[in-house]
């Protein structure tokens, strides 16, 4: 008997500390806070003279569907990054015409980041969009193609002149306008507020009453990702630092092959005709054109990948630039159980194994799958009137 009720105690204590109302402290409090407020404005991009010009917007819009930019005519922007998969493709690995090594990134968001691509290895929108209507891997098209493309179709072209004005002087000029468009539209895609949000906008107008909407356990896995140092890399409204981190994953995707990261992405980068520095830049000569010019690759920059927004995360599986964890649980347990001797940047120290409990996992996961929002809108602006 004694014993019985010893269990069942023990059993409500246990159900009243799951109970228990989630407390943050100053520190902690400050720390959630700087994950908003969201929707932020999306920066102007200099570079791009047409980025918030609504005929630009609607010409990418239609270019990043069309499959006549591949080199066949069955690859399109929307291949791999197709809204009904949250904008990427749910591979492990892109792959079009050839596989490739790396996993393809949700265009949600991109129009906030400076640098694009794993490796960073273009400094605008506009030029990461040039890469794989070029890349033979990807959709194996060509500048020629582009402008041919866009001149033999009254719609489009009637947009291009609506958003630059005269007609392209040469194929590269079309090329550079069509990803300039292309750009245009991805930067619209932001998005929708998140159960977070609404917690994190809550605690910061201390509503009582609509912090207990957001569930304990996202709650729970909220203290650990402050408490843990998670924001140190995935900061801000983005939950993203923009920059470039080791964090203990192989770098090797094949036998004999080394993807090397922001080392070869800055190689790429300066090499680059389609830079911020280079002649199509709208904006050679400003500010962020003078960031490009200041970074060189050194041998600290090997195995380092671009750090991704953890916004619509549940739905962006699988994970890591080479896609090898199938589920939001998998890469948490990575972080638990990291293994220190795959660090090769001695600057990633900060990285420490988390430790965490199977209770504590679940609560993380349960945080992360709070920054999805219920619904994914379609960002498909409206028809350009003055073109049919």
């Amino acid at each position: 008997m004694r014993a019985a009720l010893a269990g069942l105690i023990a059993a409500l204590l246990a159900a009243a500390a799951v109970a228990a109302p989630v407390r943050f402290d100053e520190a902690e409090t400050r720390r959630i806070l700087r994950h908003g407020p969201w929707p932020p404005a999306v920066p102007a991009d200099p570079s791009n003279r047409v980025a918030e010009n609504p005929a630009a917007i609607e010409l990418g819009r239609r270019l990043f569907f069309d499959k006549r930019l591949s080199a066949d005519g069955t690859v399109a922007c929307a291949t791999c990054h197709a809204p009904a998969l949250a904008w990427t493709d749910g591979k492990p690995r892109a792959a079009t015409y050839q596989p490739l090594h790396r996993n393809t990134p949700t265009v949600l968001n991109a129009g906030l980041g400076r640098w694009f691509g794993w490796d960073g290895g273009a400094d605008s929108l506009w030029a990461q969009s040039i890469r794989p209507i070029l890349s033979p891997q990807e959709m194996g098209g060509s500048a020629a193609q582009t402008a041919r493309r866009v001149a033999g179709d009254p719609a489009l072209t009637c947009l291009a002149r609506a958003s630059f004005g005269a007609p392209a002087e040469s194929d590269e000029a079309a090329l550079v306008r069509a990803a300039k468009a292309i750009a245009a539209f991805v930067a619209t895609m932001v998005s929708p507020r998140t159960p977070f949000d609404a917690f994190r906008d809550a605690l910061a107008e201390g509503d009582a009453k609509a912090m207990a909407r957001y569930p304990q356990a996202a709650q729970r896995g909220l203290k650990l990702f402050v408490g843990k140092g998670c924001p140190d890399c995935h900061f801000g409204p983005a939950f993203t630092n923009g920059e470039f981190h080791d964090v203990g994953v192989p770098h090797m995707p094949a036998p004999g092959m080394v993807d090397f990261g922001r080392h070869g992405g800055l190689k790429i980068l300066a090499a680059d005709r389609f830079n911020r520095l280079g002649p199509w830049s709208d904006d050679a000569e400003g500010e962020a054109a003078a960031l490009t010019r200041r970074v060189r690759a050194t041998h600290t920059d090997f195995g380092r990948f671009k750090v991704p927004s953890l916004r619509e995360a549940a739905r962006t599986a699988p994970y890591m630039h080479d896609g090898r964890y199938a589920s939001l649980r998998d890469a948490v347990r990575h972080y638990s159980e990291l293994d220190m001797n795959r660090l090769h940047v001695h600057g990633e120290q900060l990285l420490r194994p988390l430790r965490l409990k199977g209770s504590e996992i679940d609560d993380l996961v349960a945080f992360l799958e709070s920054l999805s929002a219920p619904k994914l809108p379609e960002f498909a602006p409206a028809r350009y009137s003055a073109c049919p």
